[in-house]
């Protein structure tokens, strides 16, 4: 088995952060999305992946190279314009051949990996396996209605009227008969080829669909808010400190990851939180549920429940609920929420 993963997509929920970067590449807790996506597949015993990739392919692929450091072989399909998912499947097939392959969204994220479904897959398998997790909003997913058997009777993308609250949590496994029904596609009212019409192909040609609930949690990261409710649960699942670096003076509660290099003087640590490689920290307060970049200065203030990604400078200011792109500077005594992108200024007060 393979796995695919769409890795592209133009990312405008997420502006200005993904006019520079990747929304993929975004470090939750530290770590980028897709790195974490890229574990959890060979983490499932699985060897070969292929990425397909857009218009951020270049730094993609800088970052992910020849996915060795994560156990994969990894290749690369470009997909010119943002079509689909099933799209993203027809570009990839000549890599992927005859054989059953994972589908793993780029932006998503899940507590316990991709390992049972598809050693589920592995041990019984069907034309498609789908996670599904219970939503409140299921109208901005892929919709699932099952039977009272549990079997699945529709799959809709975003319908104004869902007829259940389960939704599509960006996992699949599917056999080789997708690849006809997706050659048949046509393009939906969003002008995409939609995976869910090639799911609900499947389920009227009479072939086995099978839904799998996610038993942790799932985030899809489409949304600043989306990043940093994923951040406070990554945190959540510290166990213990882990500190690599130097401190002096400092005050730690807590599970505190500080990265090789990083120093900290003065100030207080609060748990969980991350500090990056090579972080300056001096006379401020970090957490709770703060990831910061490697190479950032922090002095005086207090940054809580951010993401604030590398070579960052901020001073004086309190942040809480903010994103910042990487190399963003912030001065001024005041507290605030930021969204940033890459290299912007604020100034407070």
């Amino acid at each position: 088995m393979k796995a695919l993963v769409p890795s592209g997509g133009r990312g405008t929920r997420l502006r200005p952060i993904t006019y520079t970067s990747a929304k993929q590449l975004v470090p939750v807790a530290g770590e980028p999305i897709l790195d974490r996506v890229l574990r959890q597949i060979a983490d499932a015993g699985i060897c070969e992946c292929v990425l397909v990739v857009g218009d951020t392919a270049d730094e993609i692929e800088r970052h992910v190279g020849d996915g060795e450091r994560f156990g994969l072989a990894v290749r690369y399909v470009r997909q010119e314009e943002p079509r689909g998912l099933a799209d993203c499947v027809r570009v990839a097939r000549p890599l992927l051949g005859d054989e059953p392959f994972l589908m793993y969204l780029g932006d998503n994220m899940l507590a316990d990996g991709v390992a049972g479904i598809v050693a589920a897959f592995r041990a019984e398998p069907v034309a498609a396996q789908i996670l599904t997790v219970r939503v409140e909003h299921p109208e901005r997913f892929g919709v699932v209605t099952l039977d009272p058997d549990g079997a699945v009777l529709r799959v809709e993308e975003k319908p104004e009227a869902p007829a259940s609250d389960l939704a599509l949590a960006g996992v699949y496994v599917f056999g080789p008969e997708v690849h006809p029904i997706i050659d048949g596609l046509e393009p939906s009212r969003r002008g995409e080829l939609e995976i869910t019409d090639a799911i609900q192909g499947l389920l009227e040609r009479g072939a086995r669909v099978r839904a799998v609930e996610a038993a942790g949690w799932w985030k899809d990261t489409g949304r600043p808010e989306d990043l940093l409710d994923a951040n406070r649960l990554v945190l959540a699942g510290l166990a213990a400190p882990k500190v690599e670096g130097e401190l002096e003076s400092c005050a730690m509660s807590g599970p505190v990851v500080v990265g090789r290099d990083a120093h900290v003087v003065g100030g207080a640590l609060i748990g969980p939180c991350v500090l990056g490689a090579g972080a300056r920290i001096r006379d401020a307060i970090i957490g709770p549920n703060a990831s910061v970049g490697a190479g950032c200065v922090v002095e005086g203030g207090r940054i809580e429940d951010s993401i604030v990604m590398d070579e960052c400078v901020i001073r004086d200011a309190s942040l809480a609920g903010s994103l910042l792109g990487r190399g963003v500077h912030v001065a001024g005594r005041g507290s605030a929420r930021l969204v940033v992108g890459d290299h912007g200024s604020v100034t407070l007060g």
